[in-house]
């Protein structure tokens, strides 16, 4: 097994097959590509010629070097033709029968030495090495799709895996300029184990009409700077390939949270498979096209909606870094702010903290100095909320504690005008809760800003079974006028983003206490694997271990899933004081400031 991997078969060629194939040509190596189907093999050389025809065109190879690539992909319909490969990679649909009887007829075939990878994402790679007559070389290489472009690819080892076969693959996977992470033998690995947990939530939470499937898109995509929202992906991905993944990891954890949401079987079992099938959560314009077409569940446009409330000044409650942004947010757009603190000295030092961040845009030449002033001058910092007796849009922005909130509510039900809207930019407490410690339950709406406000395009909507029609209308008018994506959800815990954001989160701490894999080869999937600009270790740091507690807590005291309670170890470094970035310390240690 030391042997170097310059002869290596793939046996499967569909869209991942192909991909594969063309990495390990471009890279220089032989490639054998074997599939039963001729038209499957076709297709390979076909997509193999026109993605070096576009390498060549924008100069990134040249026109000789396309035609030694394509001369080292040479495709066959027989597993015979694997008999010289010195890896041989499976990548044919996701069942044990169809593997194990590819593995079982490579037995005979390829040399005691060659290394047989199965490309599966769900699967025992324990059980189908159990089939093979040298299980020792057998092991899983899971790349990631488009594979040509992703960098992630999981080694998977078995009980049974020799370390030279996994050093092998691992030193072919970094040639093929590529990051190897090794993990263990388990439903999902670590990419997809987090991965798909998340994408099953967000399929129930849209199966049970809490919020559209463009708004919960929509909020994961601007919420938490993803390439994709969890619907639209399950459509790339294929929802029967997601529900047997999800099939796979619930037979292994049976975490709740993995049992498939019934809505992927009712769409699988109608064929509704996603962009192969040209349906799916949505619908496009043909069977593997990539474009959306309009369809019954597409928004229709709000001609004759309910008209919202005229709002031309808007109040803001707190001092922070949250009020500030978002004082800052009302401020550029035109209206007249009242930022309130508890005194005239934190309302000055929050205001100030405005001027900070507008002159760092001017600095940047984003913003005149004119407009800067100008700014500013629509912004007077008051020391009592008294101040807010003509605003007609008061948005408390102060500690996420519900006691304080009520406490905010009730006075400001006393001081504002009638007719005014008083939002909450609470999180993960109940909005409901602090509507009705007013006599106007219906004038309250949750506005969820997301930090830093200025930059965050996102705003969750949040109504309560009070809030009036017209009230939820100008919260949405004022949002686009702020220029900020709105996005409609009930009220319960967590909303769109942190009801799916942080399962995910506590489900890789979990991954950290059971030693399935570091932080750094979690994080590293993540990025690589999924395309989310942080790891979740990185993330949790910067957010806060106490902050990202609470919300586990609020989550699992909500909906009751033991699969929602908060990892132990979030609990124990939050009880030794290591909450982050803040504190220097937290799942990693930083350097003092």
């Amino acid at each position: 097994m030391d042997t170097p991997l310059t002869t290596i078969a793939v046996v499967g060629l569909g869209t991942m097959g192909t991909g594969i194939a063309e990495v390990l040509a471009r890279a220089g190596r032989e490639v054998i590509g074997i599939d039963v189907s001729e038209a499957a093999a076709r297709q390979a050389v076909a997509s193999l010629e026109a993605s070096t025809a576009r390498a060549v065109l924008r100069e990134r190879i040249t026109e000789q070097e396309r035609h030694d690539v394509l001369a080292r992909f040479r495709t066959f319909s027989d597993l015979q033709a694997a008999a010289d490969a010195e890896l041989v990679i499976e990548v044919v649909p996701e069942t044990y029968e169809i593997k194990q009887q590819v593995f079982r007829e490579l037995d005979a075939v390829v040399s005691p030495t060659a290394i047989l990878a199965t490309g599966t994402n769900a699967l025992s790679v324990t059980r189908l090495a159990a089939e093979s007559k040298h299980p020792e070389r057998v092991l899983g290489l899971h790349f990631f799709n488009p594979a040509p472009a992703m960098k992630l690819v999981e080694v998977v080892s078995s009980v049974l895996t020799a370390p030279p076969a996994v050093e092998s693959v691992t030193r072919l996977a970094r040639e093929l300029g590529k990051e190897p992470v090794a993990v263990g033998d388990r439903p999902g690995f670590v990419a997809d184990g987090l991965l798909f947990g998340y994408l099953n939530q967000a399929a129930a939470m849209y199966e049970a009409n809490y919020a559209s499937r463009e708004d919960i898109d929509a909020a994961m995509k601007l919420g938490c700077g993803l390439p994709m929202g969890p619907l639209a992906l399950l459509d790339l991905i294929g929802i029967d390939t997601a529900r047997t993944v999800l099939e796979a990891m619930y037979t292994a954890s049976r975490d709740r949270l993995h049992a498939p949401a019934p809505v992927l079987g009712q769409l699988s079992e109608a064929g509704l498979t996603g962009r192969k099938a040209g349906r799916g959560f949505y619908t496009y314009d043909a069977p593997g096209g990539q474009d959306v077409v309009p369809d019954a569940l597409t928004p229709a446009e709000s001609a004759g909606a309910v008209a919202g409330r005229e709002v031309s000044s808007v109040g803001v409650a707190g001092s922070g870094t949250m009020a500030s942004g978002i004082a800052e947010v009302f401020a550029k757009a035109g209206y007249s702010v009242v930022l309130a603190a508890r005194s005239q000295e934190k309302a000055d030092t929050a205001k100030a903290r405005i001027a900070k961040s507008l002159g760092r845009s001017v600095s940047k030449g984003r913003m005149t100095e004119e407009a800067r002033d100008e700014t500013l001058a629509r912004i007077t910092p008051a020391g009592t909320l008294d101040s807010f007796a003509d605003v007609d849009l008061a948005v408390e922005a102060v500690a996420e504690d519900l006691e304080i909130k009520r406490e905010l509510f009730t006075t400001l039900d006393k001081v504002c005008k009638p007719g005014a809207v008083l939002a909450t930019t609470t999180s993960s407490l109940p909005v409901v809760a602090v509507a009705r410690v007013t006599s106007r339950p219906e004038d309250v709406i949750g506005m969820h800003f997301f930090n830093p406000a200025p930059a965050m395009k996102l705003v969750e909507v949040v109504r309560t079974v009070l809030t009036a029609d017209d009230v939820h209308a100008t919260v949405r008018e004022v949002c686009l006028k702020v220029r900020k994506h709105p996005v409609d959800c009930g009220d319960r815990a967590g909303f769109i983003v942190n009801a799916l954001l942080f399962p995910y989160l506590n489900n890789a701490i979990k991954m950290v206490e059971e030693h399935y894999a570091t932080l750094d080869d979690i994080d590293a999937a993540m990025k690589l694997g999924g395309g989310y600009p942080m790891g979740p270790f990185e993330l949790l740091d910067v957010v806060g271990l106490d902050v990202s507690l609470a919300i586990e807590k609020v989550l699992h005291s909500e909906f009751r899933d033991p699969g929602l309670a908060p990892a132990p170890l979030l609990e124990h470094l939050v009880a030794a004081g290591c909450l982050g970035r803040k504190t220097g310390r937290g799942f990693r240690e930083y350097a003092r400031r």
